[in-house]
């Protein structure tokens, strides 16, 4: 089983499962992790999702040996079939997905974390652009999300050279949001993640889909759009129950619709 599933208290647990080579991606994890990310895109109970990996790595990327292998799939069936659905699902789903970085991220790995809503990373984690180091160029949007947060020079220099960032830096420069010692990793990030599940998810949906569109919007075109998804969200359950509990003077139970 190359993926562990788990759903608990609304949250919906993703780990990687290859902790022999780093949970460096093959074929089947890679179809595996779309699969189940669909799943918990069409699941109404499931309104969070956490994404980690199991043992001492979060993801070393590409699984070199699949690369390489005669009766392997090839490079560009490797991007386009394994990684491009992936960062597209992540960041399409309308729902929280958040990233919980137990050890290294390099390559592909690296850059999924950065696709996700919400990054939280061990102190011990780090984060390596890898590809320079064997000739090929970063994938899974790591040439767009990256300058997009830490700046053109920053971005060029880490996409070149290959430099690890420990997670402390990785904070510094905005790449994630938090790090945690390392043995509260998983305790933060589940508290955190019950706690945006039991959120209007709904809402929280919607503001990813705005923000996902002001990437290619001018001023007016953005406005446009919040105004479109803002009368969406005002036509939600969420919306109704936080004004009635508001009223009310009473905690609101939200259901994500």
């Amino acid at each position: 089983m190359t993926l562990i599933q788990k759903i608990e208290d609304g949250v919906c647990y993703l780990r990687l499962n290859r902790p022999e080579v780093f949970n460096s991606f093959n074929r089947e994890m890679a179809l595996a992790l779309q699969s189940a990310l669909k799943d918990a895109a069409g699941n109404e109970e499931i309104r969070a999702i956490v994404l980690t990996g199991e043992g001492k790595a979060f993801c070393a990327g590409q699984d070199l040996a699949e690369a390489v292998d005669p009766d392997g799939p090839e490079l560009q069936s490797i991007v386009k079939e394994h990684y491009n659905p992936i960062i597209e699902l992540i960041c399409t789903i309308e729902k929280p997905v958040i990233a919980a970085v137990n050890g290294v991220a390099a390559g592909a790995g690296a850059n999924i974390a950065l696709a996700c809503d919400i990054t939280f990373a061990k102190k011990s984690a780090a984060f390596i652009q890898a590809f320079s180091k064997i000739g090929l160029i970063p994938d899974s949007a790591g040439t767009f999300f990256l300058p997009r947060i830490v700046g053109y020079q920053k971005a060029m220099a880490l996409f070149m050279t290959g430099d690890k960032v420990t997670a402390e830096e990785a904070e510094r420069m905005n790449m994630i949001y938090k790090v945690v010692e390392d043995e509260e990793l998983d305790a933060v990030v589940s508290q955190f993640a019950k706690q945006l599940a039991q959120m209007p998810t709904r809402g929280l949906g919607l503001t990813k889909r705005a923000v996902n569109k002001t990437w290619a919007n001018n001023l007016t075109q953005q406005l446009a759009v919040e105004e479109e998804l803002q009368t969406e969200a005002g036509n939600s359950y969420d919306f109704n129950e936080g004004v009635q509990a508001f009223l009310e003077k009473r905690k609101p139970v939200f259901k994500g619709k």
